[in-house]
């Protein structure tokens, strides 16, 4: 088989790149090696920034979202027995946020890709990746079950654990990490959400958030160990710490529910420079993690997508390559930028076990600030919701 660009990975980076190389008339074939179903139904991110937003409209792929997603004008930060709301719409006027499943929009891409004709292969086995340096008489390829898929361009789509990262040569790579020593356990409820707007709750038993995916569909979060095992924690147990961590403002009350997914998610901040070697390059989570307090994963898979799909369609309209040289330092940029977010977010919020008595008040002390002064609520604001694509 022969096209342009090999996508690996059928999440929302490869298929929106998939997509939007369509409508730039380029031809691509995505592989997934995991089902349709399965892509479908993965809950993972909830939270869209307004670029992101605009970027599924744009693409033409955004006419659910507008109709079910749930746009949000502010959030609140909860500690010391008080909320405090930052809003959007005074501090950042015409951006906001908009609550849609990942799993949302990965459907509505696979049926735009569909429709259009798209090559979509989902349950692939044994991918790999080769060719990437360019010689006189090779170019890149892919071979996956048996097949050979011949193209100009690899894009590394396939998440943190994926094969297009591993495939770049030892000692190409500089790495950038950190792990945090607590985890994220994670549940969805078939209760109408308790709030408007998302709660990030800072108390001394730990972090929770309170989300939303729908009218009916509650998404909460709670700070536990690194090592917990989501066998230890009954869904009467999950309540109760919720409870205790989110009734923490008088005459608020938790509506609780059905239980129907949970599960627990490390933290962790991952950085791989640069982004591209010789014709493959990474984008989203096989590049980039970040901690998810800041909701900034989703939306960094699209930037660099965005930024991609310019680099390839001058590649293939006029032969030039100096977007795709400088595809990385492009994209890391914002990538920084939302690291440092991230880790921000993340520090403000949660309990360290190593912390000492005065941590925690510096800790309560720049909360005040963030939560009285409007020039550090503003900070919080406009990289809560994204900065604007070229700022």
């Amino acid at each position: 088989m022969r096209t342009q660009v090999g996508i690996i990975g059928a999440g929302p980076a490869g298929l929106l790149l998939s997509h939007l190389l369509h409508l730039r008339g380029i031809s691509s074939v995505v592989l997934e090696k995991r089902s349709r179903d399965y892509v479908e139904r993965r809950v993972r991110a909830g939270v869209l920034e307004q670029g992101t937003v605009d970027t599924l409209i744009q693409a033409g792929v955004g006419e659910r979202m507008l109709r079910e997603g749930l746009p949000h004008h502010g959030i609140e930060l909860r500690y010391g027995g008080s909320g405090h709301r930052i809003p959007f719409e005074k501090l950042v006027p015409g951006r906001s946020i908009t609550v849609y499943g990942q799993q949302e929009v990965v459907k509505d891409l696979i049926a735009a890709r569909l429709a259009a004709g798209g090559d979509v292969r989902f349950e692939v086995e044994d991918v790999a990746v080769h060719g990437l340096e360019p010689g006189p008489d090779t170019g890149p390829y892919v071979t996956f079950g048996g097949e050979r898929l011949d193209c100009d361009v690899i894009a590394g789509c396939d998440g943190f654990h994926g094969v297009s990262r591993p495939s770049i040569p030892e000692g190409v790579l500089t790495v950038f990490e950190r792990e945090y020593p607590f985890a994220w356990l994670g549940i969805l409820a078939n209760v109408t959400p308790s709030s408007e707007e998302l709660i990030y709750t800072r108390t001394e038993r730990g972090f929770a958030l309170h989300s939303m995916r729908s009218p009916t569909v509650s998404r909460f979060y709670l700070q536990v160990p690194a090592d917990t095992r989501i066998e230890d924690w009954p869904d009467e147990r999950i309540w109760d710490e919720l409870k205790a961590r989110l009734e923490s403002v008088p005459g608020f009350t938790l509506t609780t529910g059905e239980i129907t997914e949970k599960g627990v998610t490390p933290m962790r901040s991952f950085v791989v420079e640069p982004m591209q070697y010789g014709r493959l390059y990474l984008a989203g989570d096989a590049a980039h993690i970040v901690p998810p307090t800041g909701a900034k994963g989703l939306n960094l898979a699209v930037a660099d997508v965005r930024v991609l799909t310019e680099a390839l369609d001058a590649y293939f309209s006029d032969g030039s390559t100096a977007l795709l040289d400088g595809y990385s330092e492009a994209c890391l940029k914002r990538v920084w930028r939302a690291q440092h977010f991230s880790w921000w977010m993340t520090t403000l919020l949660h309990t360290f076990e190593d912390d000492d008595a005065y941590g925690r008040r510096l800790q309560l002390s720049y909360l005040d600030y963030v939560t009285s002064s409007e020039a550090a609520a503003t900070t919080l604001a406009e990289n809560y919701v994204g900065l604007p694509y070229g700022g």
